[in-house]
């Protein structure tokens, strides 16, 4: 694809990646995702902003074909999807110079072995005169690596962010155009990459926010010519107070564990509580990923194997632990053949959730009435705490 215009003398170049169905060798892609770079041209110097996937190169080396001189390369993150292209930009552009954050020139250095002579630091704050453009650089820390930051260009008040604000999904659009769809992928995005980061991503959009903001450009998917849209979004998301959620990931080897996840989900279901079941042998973890965002409640379903919870089991509650979602409440539900310490497994694995545990029901063998009992008590307990929070009247 050709480069194209965003405002004057500003320009989307890049790599749409339909194919792509994983990344990290871990988050799948059902809607393949994007590349983006951008080109600055002011009255006296040109700045590339981000680069591509090395796979990709190639392609960005097409785009700047006839460009003419780069002599800035703005690095926003080091991470190789956005910076894995730089070498050979500056093998074009041999007089071009990096620019980066403190912490990632040290990113820069030791993962792509850029010359430390080619890079130089900036400040929070700190502008880059282009002539009649300027390139204002500002921190936004841990959206979602220690070194990232935004790029502002007021005469046009387009802000560059990255990963900040991305959506993997490969489209023409170049600007947001079905948002139903958008919103949901900035959603798996946030839930996957920036949800460990709430903290860090509040103060950040409090910082973006003093910015006069017509169009916001991520380096993954669609640009967002509405920027309060997803600013917004942003904002529901990373907001302390949960949902009227509860989420059930869970696996069942002889349906003991999915006849108790079923009858929980029909009790809290009569209590007037929202329960989305997620069966980890065949669960897009990326769906599952979502729901947490708004989950006040996590009901983790499981059986024995060997004495311990069911592999799957141990890589979903690493992934919730890792993701530190808002929920309030947890708890274990399972079953088991002999013998168990599943429940004592699990909290070994969640550590890092700051909820508070509800008593768990685990049973041996297949669930009889006493147990159905519990499952239903377990769900009056579930709405009363809800109620506590305001979320379920």
């Amino acid at each position: 694809m050709k480069p194209r215009t965003i405002s004057d003398n500003i320009s989307w170049l890049g790599f749409i990646d339909r194919d792509r169905r994983l990344f990290d060798s871990l988050i799948p892609l059902p809607d393949g995702t994007s590349y983006n770079a951008y080109l600055v041209k002011g009255s006296e110097k040109t700045a590339l902003i981000d680069s591509v996937d090395p796979a990709h190169a190639d392609t960005l080396m097409e785009q700047l074909e006839g460009i003419g001189k780069i002599d800035f390369i703005v690095s926003q993150h080091a991470e190789q999807d956005h910076s894995g292209a730089i070498p050979k930009v500056l093998e074009k552009y041999p007089d071009a110079i990096v620019f980066t954050t403190p912490k990632g020139k040290d990113l820069l250095i030791d993962h792509l072995h850029l010359p430390e002579d080619k890079i130089r630091t900036v400040q929070n704050n700190e502008n880059l005169s282009l002539g009649d453009k300027t390139l204002q650089f500002i921190y936004t820390p841990w959206v979602h690596w220690p070194e990232t930051m935004c790029t502002y260009v007021p005469e046009n008040r387009i802000l560059f962010t990255c990963d900040f604000f991305g959506s993997h999904i490969a489209s023409t659009d170049l600007f947001v155009r079905d948002k139903s769809k958008v919103a949901e992928a900035a959603k798996r995005y946030y839930a996957e990459i920036m949800m460990p980061f709430r903290s860090a991503i509040k103060k950040n959009i409090a910082a973006i926010e003093q910015l006069d903001i017509d169009l916001i450009a991520p380096s993954h998917g669609s640009l967002y010519d509405e920027p309060r849209f997803i600013i917004d979004e942003y904002k529901t998301w990373i907001a302390d107070t949960p949902g009227n959620l509860v989420v059930i990931p869970y696996i069942s080897m002889h349906g003991s564990t999915r006849v108790m996840v079923e009858h929980l989900v029909a009790s809290l279901a009569e209590h007037g509580v929202t329960a989305q079941q997620f069966d980890l042998a065949v669960t897009d973890l990326g769906k599952l990923a979502i729901s947490l965002v708004d989950a006040a409640t996590i009901i983790i379903g499981t059986p024995t194997v060997h004495v311990a919870p069911h592999p799957a089991i141990f890589y979903a509650s690493f992934l919730a632990n890792a993701l530190r979602p808002k929920a309030k409440f947890a708890s274990v539900i399972g079953s088991y053949g002999w013998s168990t310490k599943a429940v004592e497994k699990i909290a070994e694995q969640i550590s890092n959730l700051r909820v508070e545990i509800l008593t768990p029901i685990v049973c041996k063998g297949f669930p009889g009435n006493n147990i159905l009992d519990a499952l239903d008590e377990m769900a009056q307990r579930i709405a009363e705490k809800h109620k506590e929070l305001g979320i379920l009247q």
